[in-house]
């Protein structure tokens, strides 16, 4: 059965953890994994800008044996140039899987069903799965156990916190989420999410005031107010976010020594002061660093 990484709540808790794990392990060791993917050949069909997700898969595949292949927005044009199911099945009969990077999560929804091979989300309007497991992975590398950590989410309720409560969900883990009302998770999200909690034990919170969201937390996280795509509402959208800065006021009302995770590019002034980006609390570079070992254990986990 072929396996794609679309959705985190896609995955079994097993599954998210074996990843984990394996992300440990490469991490530790990575010279032992370096011909995993010989003679195999990932395709990136990127319909957005990228410069986290682009580099950071094609270093894995590479440091994995393996080789990729890159098509930008001016490529591929799905729907425009050719239905993505005819792509879809095309490309597959040359590569051994894709990374895709689209607007619309239905894009790829729609390649993997006409796919015979593996599709990892590299980011959509609905979900950023790889981001989010990675900072799982770094999340455990600082504070242990997460289970016995508070973590809270601040801003707006877009792809990162949907996977977000996707993850904490399925493995067990609470989470504190502060979003304005009118940008909060959408009510599917959060059903899905209070579903896998029901399960796993973990609690799913929201707290409308994000001081009182962050007061004695463990760890703060936020992203851009506006993402690609929202550049037209851009001004309209920014006035609903008063308060929602994580500036160093803010920041004091988490533990001591809480750190600060971004998944950049961070928009400084905006989301999250110049400020605490450059404090000892921000893990943010960490952060980003660590999407490489997690995506060669997602690499490996749908190639084989």
């Amino acid at each position: 059965m072929t396996r794609h990484f679309i959705s985190l709540n896609d995955l079994k808790k097993d599954e998210l953890r074996s990843i984990l794990d394996r992300s440990r392990a490469i991490k530790k060791n990575p010279d032992a994994f370096s011909g995993a993917l010989r003679q195999k050949t990932l395709g990136l069909i990127f319909e957005k800008p990228s410069l986290r997700t682009h580099v950071s898969f094609r270093v894995a595949m590479y440091e994995l044996g393996g080789e990729s292949l890159y098509f930008g927005p001016a490529d591929v044009q799905m729907e425009k140039r050719e239905p993505v199911k005819d792509l879809a099945r095309v490309m597959s009969s040359y590569l051994d899987g894709f990374v895709l990077r689209t607007f619309k999560h239905e894009t790829i929804q729609e390649f993997a069903r006409y796919s015979d091979r593996p599709v990892i989300n590299g980011l959509s309007d609905f979900s950023h799965p790889a981001q989010i497991l990675s900072d799982v992975f770094t999340m455990e590398e600082k504070l242990g156990d997460l289970k016995k950590r508070k973590i809270v989410y601040v801003g707006d309720g877009n792809n990162i916190v949907t996977s977000m409560l996707f993850a904490f969900s399925k493995l067990g883990f609470d989470l504190i989420y502060s979003t304005p009302k009118r940008f909060a998770p959408s009510a599917y999200v959060l059903r899905l999410a209070q579903l896998n909690a029901k399960k796993s034990g973990s609690k799913i919170t929201t707290v409308w005031d994000p001081a009182k969201a962050v007061e004695g937390a463990d760890a703060v996280y936020t992203d851009v107010w506006v993402s690609m795509g929202e550049e037209k509402i851009a001004s309209e959208k920014k006035k609903h976010f008063k308060g929602f800065q994580v500036d160093s006021k803010l920041l004091k009302l988490a533990k001591k020594g809480a750190i600060f995770m971004h998944c950049l590019p961070a928009h400084r002034g905006e989301e999250v002061t110049d400020e605490v980006m450059e404090s000892k609390n921000s893990v943010v570079f960490e952060q980003a660093a660590n999407r490489l070992p997690v995506e060669k254990a997602i690499l490996l986990y749908c190639i084989k």
